[in-house]
């Protein structure tokens, strides 16, 4: 079960913590990726919601099939995953995030990537550079594996640990002599994504280039994608980046519900 920490009642929902339409919002939001089974008592923690109006609402909640009963424990629903596949989740998040997307090009007449975990991989949904010919390895729809990727980092180092552990089932591919190879300086790498809030790659997908990237998180949190700056080594300056990169996705975190 994922450890998360217990939410002030009505944060984030202003006036409509109170009615039973914020209650449920507050008890769906509460089941993480990684969680099974929740136990009413953590529900209760984690919304600040009484245990008594937690089991209430959690009955109607059953019975509209947006959770599910595992012994005295909830979970997510098939109902809830039946609405949430019916949004074109991709296009909402490049829309949201491609005005962010052109003021990083402008201001760093440099490529900025969009892009999403596919299984192992990195796929590209948006991508803003100076020319046609810029950073010729990536292009919309493209993949490339998360292990090399400065993208596929950030998916691998704030995601679930068995992700991880899946990619290292396999042997890492080397795009270039700079790939990384060795699952302990992955491991390292990743560790450092972590403490930093960006990840790095210099010339491990192709030679000449480095991109810096940072994870895309919604309002409740939730990993959607990644953001990237790659440009020429030569002139790569991944400290602005970096930066730059950080006040772009708080910003994008607070307008994507």
């Amino acid at each position: 079960m994922a450890d998360v920490s217990p939410r002030r009642y009505g944060e984030g929902l202003g006036d409509g913590a109170n009615s039973v339409l914020g209650k449920t919002r507050l008890i769906l939001e509460a089941f993480q990726l990684d969680d099974t089974d929740v136990s009413l008592s953590e529900l209760s923690r984690r919304t600040g919601i009484s245990k008594a109006s937690v089991h209430r609402l959690a009955q109607e909640l059953l019975e509209w099939g947006m959770l599910e009963r595992s012994g005295a424990e909830y979970r997510l629903g098939m109902r809830a995953f039946e609405l949430g596949s019916r949004v074109p989740r991709f296009r909402v998040l490049r829309d949201a995030v491609r005005p962010f997307m052109e003021n990083l090009h402008h201001a760093t007449k440099e490529t900025v990537h969009l892009a999403v975990r596919d299984g192992l991989e990195v796929l590209f949904l948006e991508k803003i550079s100076p020319s046609p010919q810029a950073t010729k390895p990536s292009r919309i729809a493209g993949r490339l594996p998360l292990h090399c990727t400065a993208t596929g980092k950030v998916f691998l180092a704030y995601s679930a640990p068995t992700l991880l552990e899946e990619v290292l089932a396999r042997p890492l591919e080397r795009l270039t002599p700079s790939t990384i190879s060795l699952p302990g300086i992955l491991r390292e790498q990743l560790r450092k994504v972590r403490e930093a809030g960006f990840s790095t790659e210099f010339e491990e997908t192709a030679i000449g280039y480095c991109s810096v990237a940072v994870p895309v998180f919604g309002s409740t949190e939730l990993l959607l994608g990644a953001l990237s700056i790659t440009a020429p080594t030569f002139r790569a300056d991944t400290a602005k980046y970096a930066t730059a990169l950080m006040e772009v996705t708080r910003k994008v975190a607070s307008q994507i519900n």
